[in-house]
C-alpha cells in the first residue's frame, strides 16, 4: 500500500546527484514490511556500469540486507518511471508494487536535450518495444550458437540443485 514517505525519500535520495559526481538524479527504495530494506541511486558513470540504475541499486541493496535474492513482498518506490531494465530486475526479484513521481515523458523533456557528453543518450521508447521479445525477435542482430554445450551446463546446474534442496 503506498505510503507518501517512502516516495519523498526516493526523491531525496535523487537530489544527491545534484551534489555527487558519477550520479544522476535516479533515487529509489525498496520497502518491506513498511521498513526501508534498500536503497539507491544511478550511479552508472560512477562504477562504469550502464545497469546501475537507482532502482537496480535498491533492488541490490536490499538483497544483499535480507541475504536472498527472493524480495516477494515488498514494493518498489522511485523517483522517476523506471526503464524496461529495472522493470525487470523488479519481476525477476520478486517485488509485488511500484510508486514512482516523474514519468518518463518528464524525465524525457528534462534530460533529452542534453548532449552526449553529458549523458548516454537512451531510446526509451526502442527499449520497451524490444525489451520483451525473445532474443530471435529482437532488432539487435542475433544468432544462437552451442546450444547443446550451454542446455549441459544448465541441466546438470539444475540436477545439483535439486539434490541440495531434497537434502534440505
Amino acid at each position: 500500500m503506498y505510503e507518501e514517505r517512502f516516495l519523498l525519500r526516493a526523491i531525496e535520495i535523487s537530489e544527491t546527484a545534484l551534489t555527487t559526481p558519477g550520479t544522476e538524479p535516479f533515487g529509489a527504495v525498496v520497502v518491506k514490511d513498511g521498513q526501508i530494506i534498500g536503497e539507491g541511486i544511478n550511479r552508472s558513470v560512477a562504477n562504469h556500469d550502464p545497469t546501475s540504475h537507482g532502482e537496480t541499486e535498491a533492488i541490490r541493496d536490499a538483497a544483499r540486507r535480507l541475504g536472498s535474492v527472493d524480495l516477494r513482498g515488498s514494493e518498489l518506490y522511485s523517483s522517476c518511471e523506471p526503464c524496461p531494465l529495472c522493470v525487470a530486475a523488479m519481476m525477476i526479484a520478486g517485488i509485488g508494487a511500484l510508486y514512482y513521481a516523474a514519468d518518463m515523458g518528464r524525465a524525457g523533456e528534462a534530460l533529452g536535450q542534453l548532449p552526449e557528453s553529458a549523458r548516454f543518450p537512451i531510446d526509451v521508447d526502442l527499449l520497451r518495444a524490444e525489451a520483451g521479445l525473445p532474443a530471435a525477435a529482437r532488432r539487435m542482430p542475433c544468432a544462437q550458437h552451442h546450444d547443446g554445450a550451454a542446455s549441459s551446463v544448465l541441466t546438470r546446474w539444475a540436477a545439483q540443485a535439486r539434490n541440495r534442496a531434497e537434502r534440505s
